[in-house]
């Protein structure tokens, strides 16, 4: 019982966790690409223009500031994981196959984490969800009633409509078992 209970807290609050998670992955996703674009944080700046890694740094703070705030986050999210990949597999990877060998921890562990955001949305502490936009299917869904038994009685006639789920009537004839 004290199982089921801790398990039921957990569920109802996965989604206040997820937006921690996202903000601190933004955060730390943003820095990374300041500390190469702008010289921050105990690092030299990248020359401007110079490939890969001077645009890996912009597309590195566009999406972790995109990703912290919670505005655009699976698109952003998808750009982001696409370019840790893309420099795990070409900067990485080939020093070696595992990341503990060619020192891509930091590349795979943000392409996985940003991709788990491309799945399950900012959660509800985002801007987005603070201004009502973007998709909000990584909020709780409410919990459904269960529907209420129709009262005994004989069936309508068959001239009645059928109300929809609002109570109106649906404009569909019910057949005469009294099926759809």
């Amino acid at each position: 019982m004290e199982t089921s209970r801790r398990s039921a807290a957990l569920d109802r609050n996965r989604p206040y966790v997820l937006s921690l998670f996202r903000a601190v992955v933004g955060l730390l996703f943003a820095c990374q690409g300041a500390a190469s674009v702008f010289g921050l944080l105990g690092r030299d700046p990248e020359t401007v223009g110079a490939w890969p890694l001077w645009y890996a740094g912009v597309i590195e703070l566009v999406v972790g500031v995109l990703v912290l705030l919670g505005s655009a986050t699976r698109s952003a999210a998808f750009l982001g994981a696409g370019a840790m990949a893309f420099a795990y597999f070409t900067v990485h990877q080939p020093q070696g196959l595992f990341p503990m060998q060619n020192d891509g921890e930091g590349a795979a562990l943000y392409c996985w984490a940003l991709l788990l955001l491309v799945f399950s949305g900012p959660g509800p502490w985002s801007l987005d969800g603070l201004l009502g936009r973007g998709d909000q299917r990584s909020h709780p869904a409410p919990e459904r009633l269960p529907r209420q038994p129709s009262p005994p009685g004989p069936r309508a006639a068959s001239g009645a409509t059928r109300p929809d789920r609002a109570g109106r009537g649906s404009g569909r004839r019910r057949s005469r078992r009294g099926g759809p």
